[in-house]
């Protein structure tokens, strides 16, 4: 056991104080000496009953220590008044008020419950996922040349009244990172398809080309001259070049939060406009593997009118052709209205290459891809290959060709094609510039100079092609009436994804946990210094410029750290799908921004608690507040600066490791705070608990945690990065060593760790009135890297009477009902959990919420499970050429809530929401409290309180972002920052008491002016959601008012 101590301590005075508010704390010490552990020897029988004798002495100990405190309050007290633990007496007591205990009934306004409480009704027109799924029997026929789908046909004089319009969209996909890293991406091919694409579409003014990742976008830019540059704007105002959905990445949609797809957007968007002047009005995602609502939610708030999406389940994308569905507008499922359309277009065949794009036929649209003409580096699997376009040749050509286009467009409601003529990283040479533009501008001229085939054809860009397409069905340029041809309202999500056969895509949904965990850190401290730094610049404003506040370089450390966070949003990034060195790249990105973000929370915390503003002095190499040093040694009282980056006061545990169990703490005014001093293990490390029932009133569950593995099918594809294809249904772990249990007991907190070969399991129970005492915190740490072709689960079983009905979020922002289906192998039935999973009965509900994405399953009524793990020794032939070898250990931490339903939703609703309580637990496990020890030097500040706002925001209003605009003239910031607020659905069918939550609700509305302590609001503008565009609004611009689940950004002015 090392010497040194776990120190939690409980603030139900001092952490319910207020939003944002930074704390300090006194650790008094007594300076008697800590005892030696004895040195236990491995292996032998008594070490158990040691560890356990230990843990008593210290539990004793403990109890010693907690009296000592109380008898001592008097004496500290004095110090306090004496002014000797503060340097000059400087804790003002007006700063602190102490708040009042939290309401035994939260307050809620009845208007705020109608929302989730109100009655299904389907649009008449509408098409919803979860019926179709019911409907299809996803059995795989034989269809002909288009193996998924059917045969084709039509009539040649179908056109001659109105003539088919072909749009070619040449593109390249080129991933920030998969095979190599990004850089190595750019240096070798990005920047040649780039460099290319400059000069070979000025050659000819009738060529077209998008583009959409702006992390390479950017890095060329800034490689490039002014006349280079000058010659990119001259491409985009002639409608040359477009910038198609214009994030930093074509993010994954299974396991990203909608913190960083909206945070990737915007530094994609603000790049543009900056470097620009372009606003993106399509949105285009060819790649990520299945697709979400809630990306089409974020497109739409960021003012795009049009979207793309690709990977689709075969059965769905055939179903939706026969249907001509393929392209409709999707409406969120919670949408009473049609104000979050957004009109889709949904690729009908395989791929996004050249041989999936022209029509339902591979073995001739291959041969229509001129980067494969003979003497080439690749050629058409099908071994047919491109025949160059002569005078000769033409006429066969052109028709063989405009035949697969008829044949496509078939699947379509409009006589307005769409064929994309691209792949990965295409275009790098300009002989294959040459091939692809001189043979199809000669396949285009004779097309067009034959009326008699009534077939205009031209190269476009995508959003060529959806303004012809909303033209032809007299539809409004941007806006989402329907127009004459009535397009289909598709509401419900694209999981899971099925390429061929039962080969599910599930597996990418836990694959590289420890990178998918780390992603949720940076995005916490991200969110957190975002906050502080727009405060503090507020702030310096306010008391006058000079001053060393690093205000340029922290700007450029946040910059960073966006840019890494979006990177890894990319699809094969976050979702675990790279090359082993590509994974290493991504994760040594986000582990120096998390360093980096870290000191600009501590540089701006110190500016803001810094009681003498011109004593501020910014020293990065020895700095007054430190979050880097994980243990305090004691010499003289230490002082401790909590800061709390949710929105609302909150009580909550904060955890320092301490060198000593004789430990005090005060708040700064001197009251004693509650604390428990734990010891710090560090053997033994693995777990799996028995049974355990949750009580509200007197109903008792029975709820029990335990391990199962999967292994991988014995056929020849097999499970890998991407793929789950399990062997049969999960066995139960038994490790052959029996485990070690440890029983820790306290007045805060009490927990159980069992101990097994490849998990350590913990649970522990707060005894506190708090968010964090209403559930049961869960932490597995999980090391499988002994094992062969291995998934490790953790399965929950209740006896809740849930059938085949449960629910997971997608992407933290919204909830979708799911349905086990027995027709589906098992594989099918695993979603992506990003926040939570839950499952319900008539009186209860049972949440497990989460600390990072992970594939969640409810193979049986009142059961949930969760892949913690994945160790795989194949490739499953998507492409990334390895396995799953470099596993780590990895924490993953969860909290399970047991809630009595009052009230019971209608089964069929498409839509769920969580309660308040589960929405606050949720943001309490992914936003903890925040400590900065002040450093130990001669020359203490003198410090204070800071709280920037007056009371709580509304519980259901969530403060998404508050992010620093940077200046259009310099590379700081300028004096504008963007609110991004959410507010949150939520179902009132649940007990809202004793929930200790301190906020209540006011039906969306927010009077910033009035919550501000000793800032003012200079100017308020709504704008879209990644700033693009301005909206003039007449409203009152100080009362903000939201909707339930809309999500609005605004641009502050703060002094």
């Amino acid at each position: 056991m090392k010497l040194s101590r776990q120190f939690t301590v409980f603030g139900s005075a001092i952490f319910c104080v207020v939003v944002f508010s930074l704390y300090l704390m006194l650790d008094h010490i007594d300076h008697s000496k800590n005892p030696n552990g004895e040195r236990i020897q491995k292996g032998q029988l008594g070490i158990l009953q040691d560890k356990i004798d230990h843990l008593e002495r210290l539990l004793a100990e403990n109890n010693e220590i907690i009296g000592n405190i109380r008898d001592s309050v008097i004496n500290l007290r004095e110090t306090v008044k004496d002014g000797k633990m503060f340097p000059e007496g400087n804790m003002s007591q007006g700063d602190l008020e102490l708040l009042p205990p939290a309401p035994a009934l939260l307050p809620i306004h009845s208007e705020d419950c109608q929302f989730a409480a109100r009655t299904y009704s389907k649009a008449a027109d509408g098409v919803q996922m979860l019926d179709v799924y019911d409907l299809l029997s996803f059995d795989n026929p034989d269809g002909g040349v288009w193996k998924q789908g059917f045969d084709i046909s039509y009539q040649d004089n179908e056109w001659d009244n109105e003539p088919l319009q072909v749009f070619v969209v040449p593109h390249s996909h080129n991933d920030p990172g998969w095979l190599k890293t990004f850089d190595d991406y750019y240096r070798d091919q990005t920047q040649h398809i780039l460099n290319n694409m400059v000069v070979k579409l000025h050659e000819d003014s009738r060529r077209k080309m998008i583009w959409s990742e702006i992390s390479y976008f950017s890095k060329w830019w800034d490689n490039i001259d002014e006349q280079k540059r000058d010659a990119v704007r001259r491409l985009i105002e002639s409608g040359q070049l477009e910038v198609a959905t214009g994030g930093w990445v074509m993010p994954d949609e299974a396991n990203t939060h909608y913190f960083a797809l909206i945070d990737q957007l915007v530094e994609g968007h603000q790049w543009l406009e900056r470097n620009l002047g372009v606003k993106p009005k399509t949105g285009w995602a060819v790649d990520p593997f299945g697709h979400t609502p809630t990306q089409a939610y974020l497109l739409r708030q960021a003012g795009l009118s049009n979207m793309l999406i690709q990977r689709v389940h075969y059965s769905v994308k055939k179903h939706f052709a026969s249907q001509k569905t393929l392209e409709f507008f999707w409406r969120q499922n919670w949408d009473q209205d049609s104000s979050s359309d957004i009109l889709c277009h949904m690729m009908p065949f395989y791929s996004y290459d050249v041989p999936h794009t022209c029509g339902p036929d591979p073995k001739i649209c291959c041969q229509f891809d001129f980067k494969r003409l003979p003497g080439g580096r690749i050629s058409c699997p099908w071994r047919i290959p491109p025949q160059a376009i002569t005078d000769n040749n033409v006429q066969e050509r052109a028709q063989t060709l405009l035949d697969q286009y008829r044949k496509k467009s078939k699947l379509f409601r409009t006589n307005v094609l769409l064929a994309p003529l691209g792949d990965d990283f295409r275009y790098t040479e300009a002989v294959e510039w040459d091939q692809q533009f001189e043979n199809y501008q000669k396949l285009f001229d004779y097309m067009n100079s034959h009326p008699e085939l009534h077939v205009q054809a031209q190269f476009g860009t995508i959003s060529d092609y959806f303004e012809a397409l909303r033209k032809s069905t007299g539809m409004d340029p941007v806006g989402m009436n329907v127009g004459q041809l009535a397009l289909p309202v598709l509401s419900g999500d694209f999981f899971t994804y099925a390429d061929r056969d039962d080969h599910y895509w599930s597996g990418y949904f836990t694959s590289r946990p420890f990178y998918k965990r780390l992603d949720r850190v940076l995005e916490s401290h991200l969110r957190a210094a975002e906050v502080l730094y727009s405060l503090t610049l507020a702030n310096i404003q306010k008391y006058g410029q000079p001053n060393d506040y690093p205000a340029v370089d922290n700007y450029k450390l946040l910059t960073e750290a966006r840019r890494n966070l979006g990177l890894f949003q990319h699809h094969d990034a976050i979702t675990g799908t790279g090359k082993d060195w590509v994974v290493v790249d991504y994760g040594t990105r986000l582990f120096h921004s998390i360093l980096n973000v870290k000191r600009v929370i501590v540089s701006s915390a110190h500016w803001l608690v810094l009681k003498d503003k011109q004593t501020y002095y910014h020293d990065p190499s020895n700095p007054v507040l430190q979050m880097v040093s994980v243990h305090i040694f004691f010499t003289v009282p230490r002082l401790l600066v909590v800061y709390n980056p949710t929105e609302q006061a909150r009580m909550s545990m904060v955890t320092v490791y301490v060198t000593t169990p004789k430990v005090r703490v005060l708040n700064a005014v001197g009251h004693v705070v509650r604390a428990q001093v734990s010891a710090v293990w560090n053997d033994v490390s693995h777990a799996a608990a028995d049974k355990m029932s949750l009580k509200e009133d007197d109903s008792e569950h029975l709820i029990k945690v335990e391990f199962v593995w999967y292994g991988t099918t014995s056929n020849k594809d097999k499970s890998g990065a991407y793929l789950f294809l399990p062997d049969k249904e999960a066995t139960i772990y038994s490790p052959s060593q029996p485990p070690v249990v440890r029983v820790t007991k306290g007045p805060l907190f009490s927990e159980v760790t069992t101990t097994f070969t490849h998990i350590t399991h913990t649970l522990r129970l707060y005894n506190i009135q708090g968010v964090e005492g209403q559930s049961v915190e869960i932490c597995n740490t999980v090391d499988i890297r002994g094992e062969t072709n291995h998934e490790i689960a953790m399965r929950i079983t209740s006896d809740l009477n849930s059938k085949d009905r449960f629910f997971t979020d997608l992407n933290g922002y919204q909830v979708q009902p799911r349905k086990t289906l027995a027709k589906l192998p098992l594989q099918a039935n695993f979603y992506p959990m990003t926040s939570m999973v839950y499952l319900q009965d008539s009186s209860a509900r049972l949440s497990l919420l989460t600390a990072q994405s992970l594939g969640a399953a409810s193979l049986k009524s009142g059961q949930l499970e969760v892949i913690m793990d994945r160790r795989l020794n194949q490739d499953d032939n998507r492409g990334l050429g390895q396995g799953v070898l470099d596993n780590k250990i990895t924490a993953n931490s969860f909290r399970l809530l047991l809630e009595k339903r009052s009230s019971a939703e209608e089964e069929s609703a498409p839509y769920s929401y969580p309660s308040i309580l589960s929405h606050m637990s949720y943001m309490y496990l992914n936003h903890p409290l925040i400590s900065m020890a002040v450093s130990q030097r001669s020359e203490s500040p003198s410090l204070t309180p800071y709280s920037p706002l007056s009371a709580s925001f509304p519980c259901d209003m969530h403060l998404v972002n508050l992010r620093a605009i940077q200046s259009k003239v310099r590379g700081g910031p300028s004096e504008q920052a963007a609110l991004i607020l959410h507010r949150k659905g939520f179902d009132c069918g649940f007990s809202n008491r004793n929930t200790a939550l301190l906020c209540t609700t006011t039906r969306g509305k927010v009077h910033l002016e009035k919550l501000l302590t000793d800032l003012k609001l200079k100017s308020i503008t709504p704008v879209s959601l990644s700033l693009m565009h301005t909206y003039n609004s007449d409203a009152d611009p100080q009362e903000i008012s939201l909707k339930p689940m809309e999500i609005r950004t605004y641009r502050l002015q703060l002094s």
